[in-house]
């Protein structure tokens, strides 16, 4: 599912290639930027056939997941990258955004502990180029590298 999003005047994709890690990697950028709560990049690709990547964070207040949402709405627009589906906003307690390639469930800090979707997705390859990786969590510590577990399959 690693598909280049390509542009035709008015569609939802950017103008230039832009591939699903990079996709990633903007959008985690952009919230990044806006103070998002601790922000984490799931490589799914090999679990689920709707999305190569899950962005996971939140925000302290209904307004700040409001404010997340809405901005990173405004800024991959402006680059011609507009969701496929947008769920929660209204409410502030958790947007789902979808891009095709990329999910990103922006929560309200409670509701994302009640959830726990990094628990739920714990099998994922957490993106470890992305700087949630360097998380001192000891739970996230415990998501594997890709590359030692293809040699771990391989013995």
């Amino acid at each position: 599912m690693n598909k280049d999003y390509t542009c035709k005047e008015g569609s939802a994709a950017p103008s230039t290639p832009l591939t699903a890690e990079a996709l990633a990697e903007l959008i985690l950028k952009r919230l990044e930027d806006h103070q998002a709560l601790e922000p984490v990049l799931l490589k799914v690709r090999e679990q689920c056939s709707f999305a190569d990547y899950f962005i996971i964070c939140s925000g302290g207040s209904k307004r700040q997941v409001t404010a997340l949402a809405q901005h990173l709405e405004e800024e991959l627009a402006k680059v011609k990258i507009k969701p496929l589906g947008l769920e929660g906003l209204a409410e502030g307690l958790w947007v789902l955004m979808d891009y095709n390639t990329v999910v990103v469930h922006i929560f309200f800090q409670e509701l994302r502990e009640f959830y726990d979707l990094e628990g739920l997705w714990a099998n994922a390859l957490q993106d470890l180029s992305s700087p949630a990786a360097s998380s001192s969590d000891p739970a996230l510590d415990q998501v594997h590298n890709p590359e030692s577990e293809s040699d771990a399959t391989n013995e």
